[in-house]
């Protein structure tokens, strides 16, 4: 078995800041609860409006912002518009989950200005979707989210729900799709901390590059993530709440110093 080409000791963590949206507001994502989603309250920013919190993270020094359209992932709304706001006022590199299940959503979203595409295993009707759209696209703009609770896929494709994170990870790697989210839905929005069991194992599977979401409290955590091997960190949480703070972060190299 080979190591990550992420190899200890040798990669550079991304910290994304994430915009969850519903009803057009930016909310707070809490254990996948969608019903008992709140507005969003930050130490950061003093709105709701989705690009004014775009902007307060550029504004901080972030590059790229991870945006679950939640609208479009229940099935609310098709539209984009929200996303060409965000670009037109931000330029950030946006990474977006929208509950893709067909090519032509997947166009509409990258001519929307959207920089990678997140197809995340809880609206997956078909795994050869995935294979699909990597292959027409690129596997530089096409990213899979490994959506798990307990330790266990969140998918419609039958099947997949009794296997291991770990094996379709490297079952999609041999494919050449190598950008993949663990998205603990169970640990979101509750800095209850990072599962560093599979984690670990993740970051070690072949060629991939492993971005971790949900629960994620602690500088340090973030220390010990970059020293095994994942590529970056999804935070929304410890963000606005000031557990981890943007000096820490642009202290330790996570974030650029903004001018």
């Amino acid at each position: 078995m080979c190591e990550s080409t992420l190899a200890v000791g040798g990669v550079s963590l991304k910290v994304i800041p994430v915009i969850d949206i519903l009803n057009g507001e930016v909310v707070h994502a809490v254990k996948g609860k969608r019903d008992e989603y709140k507005p969003l309250v930050s130490l950061l920013v003093n709105s709701t409006d989705p690009v004014e919190v775009a902007l307060a993270f550029r504004n901080l020094g972030f590059s790229e912002l991870y945006l679950a359209d939640l609208d479009a992932i229940t099935g609310k709304n098709a539209d984009f518009s929200v996303v060409k706001r965000i670009f037109e006022k931000t330029r950030l590199g946006l990474w977006v989950d929208a509950g893709f299940t067909d090519l032509k959503r997947v166009e509409e979203a990258l001519t929307s200005k959207v920089s990678k595409v997140v197809i995340g295993t809880e609206t997956l009707q078909s795994i050869s979707f995935v294979k699909e759209a990597t292959q027409r696209y690129g596997k530089a703009r096409i990213m899979v989210s490994l959506d798990m609770v307990r330790e266990k896929i969140v998918s419609r494709v039958s099947g997949l729900q009794s296997t291991e994170p770990l094996v379709f990870a490297r079952e999609l790697a041999e494919t050449g799709i190598d950008q993949f989210i663990l998205l603990d839905l169970l640990r979101v929005g509750s800095e209850e901390g990072v599962n560093f069991n599979i984690a670990k194992a993740l970051a070690r599977v072949c060629n991939i590059k492993l971005y971790l979401g949900g629960g994620v409290r602690s500088l340090e955590e973030l220390l010990e993530l970059r020293r095994v091997g994942a590529a970056g960190v999804l935070l929304a949480t410890s963000l606005h709440s000031g557990r981890i703070s943007i000096r820490e972060l642009k202290r330790y190299g996570f974030v650029k110093h903004s001018s």
